[in-house]
């Protein structure tokens, strides 16, 4: 039996600047096409130009007058974080979406990172958290909304506060919960300085449930030569519309948490659906691990240490 389309609107977006990391495949393609229909200016910034060029075509082939284009990121260096922070700035465009959609899940052995961090605790959280920081005075001037994408994994697990980069002991999906943690502990916390120092920004999370994406699959470049029996499996249930969602879908969260004039500061959406792993967007209770201030507060303080950032009040 076919499943019953889901979908939002998002509301026009004509004269905004949106970033969305992530974008080159999967569901940060798709949030970014869907961007750029609503009439938003979107810059993808991409490790891989390839990739980039790709969605690029992909987008404009589904929105023939995008405005869309690609600037270097790669996340898992500082310096290129950097880099990105100068070029955009020197733009002088104010920055209206930040979409921080990018990430890294379960090498199988342990990685790091240019400047010598656990690969998804460095490219996941402190590179998205030193991102935020050089696009301040863009996001300032656009009064931006800010959307973290995190996880159910956030939902298991805790920060390894004697280990943060897992050099004693390296556990792939343990290492993947603490990266999402400390990001949307981060991602809340933005939201309260934000509020606190009159930065005029707004920041909220999203997580896209389960879906087929690229997360699990096969990537080289992270040590996993063939896809994992787990995303097979999701293949086949998303397939057959049993619990888990489509890519599509789970586009949806981060793309109501961004462009909803419902969706709050501070707040917490992703699929409805049954454990909340596919199915129409919505608000949803916040994980217990993202709820303590004083720890997400010693996140932010760990964080300006590790990458040299800091934000302005702090």
């Amino acid at each position: 039996m076919p499943r019953t389309p889901i979908d939002i609107t998002v509301p026009d977006l004509s004269g905004r600047r949106a970033v969305v990391t992530g974008a080159s495949d999967g569901i940060g393609l798709g949030i970014a096409t869907r961007l750029a229909a609503a009439g938003a200016e979107v810059v993808l910034p991409v490790r891989n130009p390839r990739k980039g060029e790709a969605a690029l075509a992909a987008i404009r082939r589904t929105v023939p007058h995008a405005e869309v284009s690609l600037r270097e990121l790669d996340l898992s260096s500082l310096a290129s974080v950097a880099a990105l922070g100068e070029t955009l700035r020197e733009e002088g465009r104010p920055v209206h979406l930040l979409v921080n959609n990018a990430g890294v899940m379960t090498p199988p052995d342990r990685q790091t990172t240019a400047d010598g961090f656990e690969l998804q605790f460095g490219t996941n959280h402190l590179g998205h958290f030193a991102l935020v920081a050089h696009l301040l005075p863009l996001l300032r001037a656009g009064q931006a909304r800010v959307t973290s994408q995190v996880s159910v994994a956030a939902n298991q697990g805790a920060i390894n506060w004697d280990d943060l980069n897992w050099e004693r002991s390296y556990d792939g999906m343990k290492a993947y919960s603490q990266s999402k943690i400390a990001f949307g502990l981060f991602a809340l916390e933005l939201d309260r300085r934000s509020q606190a120092h009159g930065w005029g920004i707004t920041s909220n999370l999203s997580h896209p449930g389960v879906a087929p994406t690229s997360l699990l699959a096969a990537r080289p470049e992270v040590g996993r030569a063939k896809d994992t029996m787990g995303v097979r499996l999701i293949r086949v249930l998303s397939a057959r519309g049993i619990v888990v969602g489509t890519v599509r879908t789970a586009q949806l969260p981060a793309l109501y948490a961004a462009t909803s004039p419902d969706a709050e500061r501070g707040g917490f959406y992703g699929p409805r659906g049954p454990g909340h792993l596919g199915g129409a967007p919505g608000e949803q209770k916040l994980y217990s691990r993202l709820r303590g201030t004083e720890e997400a507060r010693r996140v932010w303080r760990v964080s300006e240490e590790l990458t040299d950032v800091t934000y302005p009040g702090s």
